[in-house]
């Protein structure tokens, strides 16, 4: 890139060969170094993870911030702190892998394979994991390791490292925080001498870049090197004009990577020496950093331009302004999505205690305003940690960690698992009103279509659709491995395409339907069409062969597959009728689901089946209870039907431990039974037992999906709209009962909702119409004539039937309910 005159002038000094470089700012270069900003944003109250040491642990300690495509994790060190880097696209594997690559599919065709394993499940209904994995599986993609060749993993890109020479070896006052509100990680402390220091850290997705700026009470005390650590062999680093430049590319694949940081103090002297920056004297310095790969989200090549120009662009722009404007501009692009949903359930922070011991002394306890604070600050989180790892223009989505890894070989390559992980991951983004989150996982499902179709067509002998099994990456991997008890799961396509027709259910754009989802949900369609199975047992249309994650043995319709494509074909179906197209696949798709085992049958002991056979075992507490998806994530079960009882004694036979995911997972499903105390009570296993200092999830070990499942969870017990009502505080807890508010909590139909509520009764329910059409809200209060007053003091009348209160809206009008 070529620097403008006065970029030039802004970035350099005058050049004295041998010497320490005096740092006065020239004219017009106000740049990061510039006048201070306006000072501290005070943390709101209940919005602030806080600590009063240093992390030690990557884990369980560090706090993260991420601008989508990059994260960092603060340290908040004395002597040497740390951020440890992630760029997204930063992946080992495909194309060009040393190990080989060809998306998991198989090396050479296998003849009538896949039709041998359905006979022998018909004719003995079952086949064990390992003797399906033998036949079908992929063992050139797998090793005694348990490595898959050329899957790849997500990788560390490295860290920034910053030493303090003199630094107090017991600093008073010290104080780590993460500002959620503002999206700003920080460290303060007072050194020996009685001067404060401070260091402020974000990542700015507009900007995308990580900024920092170090600054004291007293001039001349900010005092440091730093340098750019590479967590790849062979890159190298060089230093000049106060600029790091970082270059590489991975050994395995060849994927070309570059890093740079941008140092400016204001006051003393910088240095350049050995790929190293020394800043000395100063009054305040501050860097940017930013990172990028050749990556790109086509197939089949997954390579796109040399990462050099925009990274060197990124880092000059964001050089060039003064700190305290590329701060602001942070933070209101983060607040645009952040402050969009407001939460009141009685919750009351305690003044001067950090937050891990907040988390120590949780106990659930329904009288406790502090536990309520706990609660509160983990669904902001949620959605904090959702801006920070998946934004508009990430190249990819929110994988199983985020965007954060410290690891060359991450837990489950910190890849995206297709049997409820990375789905999980976006179950807030519509109902906590951050559908823009979304949009990377969309791209994903489009850039597997291309390799999933080449799947489709070599195992399955399908002419039409696509296919993904359980695990992909960050190369279109559509294929399988040969892990017996998860390497098989064509019914992943139904899965992902959910979360694209929900994307419309709530927001309404018939656009977004035509051009993104129905599209991807029609070819997901049409593979089921070409590829269901006629079971002999009964004649129905079943899954096969099929297989309940990640348990038991392999047989014809698993509860789970059955629901899966039923929600597929029904979906389809309805995205058809709206946009008015293709009837005759519409009519296609209605046969099919007449004739399709729907999934759901009621067992001997009163359970929800997970397989067709009634072979449940009531002592079986397994993490996965996947044969609930018609309950949740799906809407195949109503609240109070003959199922949702059952669902019900499967959920009470499987047992409230489990994995992070898992606890969060069964929040949601207790939300949907309506039973808001025992949602508060997992929410409150996870928090006890699941949650890290840092308010990670834990498996363990880190998975992000916790967070999220849980943040949704939180938001179900609140607000839900499956079945065409608009239900409000459907599972209000008794810890939550007293008072409370919330607002900006979205419905599908195309509403955004708020109530208010005293002992567990709505005072009032708040709707914005996106698109208009009659919004049907249901709670018990709702009885009798119920006024409902426009925006500008009109009200009208309506009377509430069976607590269903019918509001005619207009797009873009909101109205109030008092009950």
């Amino acid at each position: 890139m070529t620097l403008s005159r006065r970029q030039a002038l802004a970035l350099s000094t005058v050049a004295a060969t041998g010497a320490a470089l005096p740092v006065a700012a020239p004219a017009g270069a106000a740049v990061l170094s510039g006048a201070a900003p306006d000072g501290p944003v005070a943390p709101a109250d209940g919005h602030t993870l806080w600590y009063d040491r240093p992390a030690a642990d990557w884990e369980r300690e560090a706090l993260p911030i991420g601008s989508g495509d990059l994260g960092a994790k603060v340290f908040g060190g004395v002597a040497t702190d740390q951020l440890q880097l992630n760029e997204k696209s930063l992946w080992t594997g495909g194309p060009g892998s040393k190990e080989g690559y060809d998306h998991g599919n198989w090396p050479a065709p296998r003849p009538g394979a896949l039709d041998e394993v359905r006979r022998i499940i018909d004719e003995k209904g079952s086949m064990h994991p390992d003797e399906v994995s033998e036949r079908l599986g992929n063992p050139a993609y797998h090793t005694p390791a348990g490595i898959v060749p050329g899957f790849g993993n997500y990788q560390n890109f490295g860290s920034l490292v910053l030493d303090f020479p003199g630094a107090p070896a017991a600093p008073a006052a010290y104080r780590r925080h993460l500002d959620l509100n503002n999206a700003l990680a920080g460290v303060s402390y007072r050194d020996a001498s009685g001067a404060t220091l401070t260091r402020e850290y974000f990542a700015s997705h507009p900007a995308r870049v990580v900024a920092a700026r170090l600054a004291a009470d007293r001039p001349g005390r900010i005092s440091f090197t730093l340098r750019l650590d590479s967590a790849q062999t062979g890159a190298t680093a060089t230093a000049k004009d106060g600029r790091i430049t970082l270059t590489g590319a991975l050994a395995d694949n060849g994927l070309r990577y570059e890093g740079q940081v941008q140092v400016v103090a204001r006051g003393g002297t910088r240095t350049e020496s050995g790929g190293r920056i020394t800043v000395t004297g100063a009054d305040s310095a501050t860097f940017v950093f930013s990172a990028g790969t050749d990556y790109a989200d086509r197939h089949p090549a997954y390579r796109g331009a040399d990462p050099h120009r925009a990274v060197t662009s990124a880092v000059t722009r964001a050089a060039v302004q003064p700190y305290g404007k590329l701060r602001a501009a942070h933070i209101a692009d983060h607040r645009a999505l952040y402050d969009r949903v407001q939460l009141d359930i009685g919750q009351r922070m305690p003044a001067d205690v950090p937050t891990d011991r907040l988390l120590s002394a949780y106990r659930a306890d329904p009288h406790s305003p502090a536990d309520r604070a706990l609660e509160a600050l983990y669904f902001r989180y949620g959605r904090y940690l959702l801006i920070a790892s998946s934004r508009p223009g990430s190249l990819l989505p929110a994988n199983l960690q985020g965007v954060w890894n410290d690891s060359p070989t991450p837990p489950w390559n910190a890849d995206y698992h297709t049997n409820i992980n990375i789905q999980m991951n976006y179950w807030p983004a519509e109902i906590t009103h951050l559908a823009e989150t979304a949009q990377p996982y969309h791209d994903l499902v489009d850039a597997l279509r291309a390799p999933g179709r080449r799947t489709a067509r070599e195992m399955f002998g399908a002419a039409v659709g696509w296919v993904v099994h359980q695990n992909t990456n960050a190369f279109g991997y559509t294929g399988v491995h040969d892990w017996a008890t998860s390497f098989w799961m064509p019914e992943a396509n139904g899965w992902l395409v959910q979360q694209l027709y929900e994307r419309y259910l709530f927001g309404r754009d018939r656009a977004f339907l035509r051009e993104r989802a129905y599209p991807a949900m029609k070819e997901a369609a049409r593979f089921w069409l070409a590829n269901l199975h006629i079971d002999p047992r009964d004649g129905t249309l079943v899954v096969s062969p099929s297989y309940s994650p990640e348990q038991g043995e392999f047989t014809a319709g698993a509860s789970l597959s059955q629901q899966i494509v039923f929600d597929l074909l029904r979906n389809t179906v309805e995205a058809s009728e709206v946009l008015g197209m293709d009837r005759e696949l519409r009519a296609r798709l209605k046969e099919t689901l007449g004739r399709l085992d729907p999934g759901l049958r009621i067992g001997k002991w009163g359970q929800l089946q997970e397989w067709k056979a009634d072979i449940d075992d009531p002592e079986n507490d397994h993490r996965h209870a996947s044969h609930l998806f018609a309950l949740h994530p799906g809407r195949q079960i109503r609240p109070g039907s003959e199922f949702a009882e059952a669902a019900k004694v499967s959920l009470t036979a499987r047992g409230d431990g489990g994995t992070g995911w898992s606890k969060a997972w069964k929040i949601n499903f207790w939300a949907l039974l309506g039973d808001g105390d025992h949602a508060a009570k997992m929410l409150g296993e996870q928090l006890k037992s699941s949650t890290l200092p840092n308010l990670w999830d834990t498996h363990p070990p880190f998975q992000i999906d916790g967070n999220f499942g849980a943040t949704s969870g939180i938001a179900e017990m609140l607000l839900q709209s499956r079945h065409g009502t608009v239900d409000v505080l459907p599972a209000l807890p008794t810890a939550w009962a007293a008072r409370g508010s919330y607002d900006g909590l979205r419905a599908r139909g195309g509403f955004t909702v708020g109530a208010d509520w005293q002992q567990g009764r709505p005072t009032e329910i708040r709707l914005a119409s996106i698109g208009g059409g009659t919004a049907r809200v249901r709670h018990p209060a709702l009885t009798g004539r119920v006024r409902v007053v426009r925006r500008g003091g009109r009200s009208a009348t309506y009377t509430a039937k069976d607590g269903v209160l019918a509001v005619p809206t207009r797009a873009g009008e909101t109205y109030r309910i008092r009950p």
